[in-house]
């Protein structure tokens, strides 16, 4: 998993939680990296996994919530870091639609190693979207959070449900229908 990944949220944990839960969380003992990420590295996403885990234990929120918060606040920072990628859709079913076909062919390029979800996106009406995750990292409502990030930035109202289409988590699909 890419060290940008972490070191967003750790900035999203300091920024809503604080810099002592930060340094908890940096002090596990099973973190293999000890504790030490650049936006550049590449790190077991078991870690994250440690990390999201621990911050639940520690704030008494759910995980799939925290994933879903971590998203919203990545997609914010996608907009500054990545404003080329996100300028160029003018709404956020457009955004949504170029995420496997555009915007993860443009990442592979900065990080050719980076091991990315697969999105099947299909709209089979104006104000209704689909979108077919697959991953391995069962990262499904970090995806969710980035959905609502993305909706949110374009100032559209939407519901979105999610279904897990396998039992383990690795596909799930994401229902996207404008208010």
């Amino acid at each position: 998993m890419k060290g940008i990944v972490f070191t967003e949220f750790l900035e999203m944990v300091e920024e809503k939680f604080g810099y002592e839960l930060v340094d908890l969380l940096l002090c596990e003992e099973s973190l293999a990296s000890g504790g030490v990420y650049t936006a550049v590295g590449t790190y077991d996403h078991g870690e994250m996994v440690t990390l999201v885990t621990n911050l639940s234990q520690q704030t008494g929120l759910p995980v799939p919530e925290l994933l879903r918060t971590y998203g919203r606040y990545m997609f914010a920072s996608f907009t500054r870091s990545y404003r080329p990628f996100v300028e160029r859709a003018t709404s956020a079913f457009e955004l949504l639609s170029s995420v496997h076909h555009y915007i993860h062919v443009e990442v592979r390029k900065l990080y050719p190693d980076a091991e990315l979800p697969h999105f099947t996106v299909e709209q089979p009406a104006a104000n209704h979207l689909t979108m077919r995750y697959e991953s391995e990292r069962r990262l499904s409502d970090f995806a969710h959070g980035l959905i609502e990030g993305c909706l949110t930035h374009f100032n559209e109202k939407a519901t979105v449900v999610q279904k897990k289409l396998t039992s383990d988590g690795t596909v799930v699909l994401f229902d996207i229908v404008k208010d």
